[in-house]
């Protein structure tokens, strides 16, 4: 009986290598835990507190503060921004991003050329595309220069009108004219992202597919719409996802290049919650925005990571 037991033992006995594994994974478990998932927690404690003063004041204090965010007209004009913002972001990036992969992959001469170029704009922040962003569309430089010519002056960032608005609150619910110009900004950097994951998708399509369908009789047009299109829909549900990440956080480009704006046109909860914590010493307010802003990541980013992990399961 003990001979038979032996080899069980050494078995259920941990390795040297993954006892090396796992001391070197402790400390960035333990980091994780602290610095990620405690903040938050932290976070989350003050925006149910009283703490909207240099002094300290940890009492709770309920729902008030997220209360007082949903009745605040500048919160409300930061989510109508925010809403207007992401639709349009994510829609230009994954239309312009395909577009421009389907060309490159047409194996046009120079391809590498206009590849780089489309990927430059990645290199920069968003703190250096706002602010050349901020002069290019600046009412009295920039692009109006050119466009004088023609009898066109837009206010761009400027513009305080929303279209097609509606009460609704205690703001006019509408597309805000000037987030079309931080709209214009963010496309140009992140744009370079879809293309590089689109054309990666487009290269792992095999010649065969396309050769079936065209036996077929599909023109170049179904082939696209029947065949391409859906193999990469797992490559536009990433982009869709790390875009939506991106846009409803957003606070460096809208900072560098527009600020709040009149009537805040342009303005957004990153924003909104820099100055409340940061320079308002509103620190349960602060956290109060903070929270928010992380469920609406989690809206985007949970549903995802649930069907991933349905689908390795299966």
């Amino acid at each position: 009986m003990m001979e038979k037991d032996l080899p069980i033992r050494k078995k259920n006995k941990i390795s040297k290598d993954q006892l090396t594994a796992i001391l070197f994974l402790i400390p960035s478990l333990i980091l994780i835990v602290v610095f990620v998932y405690g903040f938050i927690g932290w976070t989350g404690y003050l925006s149910v507190s009283n703490y909207n003063t240099i002094v300290p004041d940890f009492s709770f204090a309920g729902l008030k503060n997220y209360a007082y965010l949903f009745n605040d007209f500048r919160f409300q004009a930061d989510l109508r921004n925010t809403i207007f913002f992401t639709v349009f972001f994510i829609g230009l990036v994954i239309v312009l991003g395909l577009g421009l992969a389907i060309l490159l992959d047409q194996k046009l001469k120079g391809e590498s050329i206009f590849r780089n170029i489309f990927l430059f704009p990645m290199a920069l922040s968003f703190i250096v595309t706002g602010v050349v962003w901020q002069w290019l569309l600046n009412p009295s430089t920039g692009f109006n220069n050119f466009l004088k010519v023609f009898g066109i002056q837009p206010k761009w960032y400027t513009d305080t009108n929303i279209l097609a608005g509606f009460q609704w609150g205690q703001i006019e619910f509408g597309l805000p004219v000037a987030i079309l110009a931080v709209v214009i900004a963010a496309v140009w950097q992140m744009t370079g992202f879809s293309l590089a994951m689109y054309l990666a998708g487009l290269r792992g399509i095999g010649d065969e597919l396309r050769e079936a369908a065209r036996m077929d009789g599909a023109t170049e047009f179904q082939i696209y719409w029947k065949v391409v299109l859906p193999l990469l829909m797992p490559i536009t549900m990433s982009v869709v996802i790390i875009m939506a990440h991106i846009s409803l956080k957003i606070f460096d480009l809208v900072y560098a290049m527009t600020g709040t704006g009149a009537n805040f046109v342009t303005d957004v909860p990153g924003l909104y919650m820099f100055e409340t914590t940061f320079r308002g010493n509103y620190y349960a307010n602060g956290a109060a925005i903070a929270i928010i802003m992380l469920l609406l990541v989690a809206v985007f980013i949970v549903p995802y990571l649930w069907n991933n992990r349905k689908g390795d399961q299966s």
